[in-house]
């Protein structure tokens, strides 16, 4: 009975990851993804390397297994193609972001177009697509859908 009560103690508290808070309830599996640039791949990858249960609730961790989770996370040693950021354009390297470094990179990313005036970045400053969808009839922001298309008349007006 004490150890049900244990677990379910543990289940109800909020862990910190890399400074996410989770609640202890989730799976591993799913938990580690809600960390901002850990996928799907990389938690089933964490979970393998590092011999946790994927089905084990993240309440039910040791501060051990927490701390041997997050040194994972901040340099991972998967193969290339699950890392989120491959052959980096400064360095040259391989390597892995996560949470605000990820975020701050992608908007400097953006900028860097922006500044060489590219296509991807005058697409940006105009906040239109950059990837080639077709914006005819989306990406319409403060336009009238019905620009083209001309009201019909009613007929008793017309008579008059």
């Amino acid at each position: 009975m004490e150890n049900k009560q244990i677990q379910e103690k543990s289940a109800e508290r909020i862990v910190r990851i890399m400074s996410k808070d989770i609640e202890g309830k989730t799976k591993i599996y799913s938990g580690l993804t809600k960390i901002k640039g850990v996928s799907w791949t990389l938690s089933n990858a964490a979970c393998v390397l590092l011999g946790i249960d994927k089905s084990k609730k993240i309440g039910e961790l040791s501060d051990g297994e927490i701390s041997k989770i997050s040194s994972f996370l901040k340099k991972p040693s998967v193969p290339a193609f699950i890392l989120n950021r491959r052959k980096n354009s400064e360095t040259g390297e391989d390597e892995h972001l996560t949470g605000v470094e990820l975020e701050l990179r992608n908007e400097f990313d953006i900028k860097r177009l922006k500044k060489i005036r590219s296509y991807r970045g005058l697409r940006h400053t105009l906040n239109l697509p950059s990837r080639g969808q077709r914006t005819k009839g989306n990406f319409r922001k403060h336009r009238r859908k019905g620009s083209g298309i001309k009201k019909k008349v009613k007929q008793n007006e017309k008579k008059a």
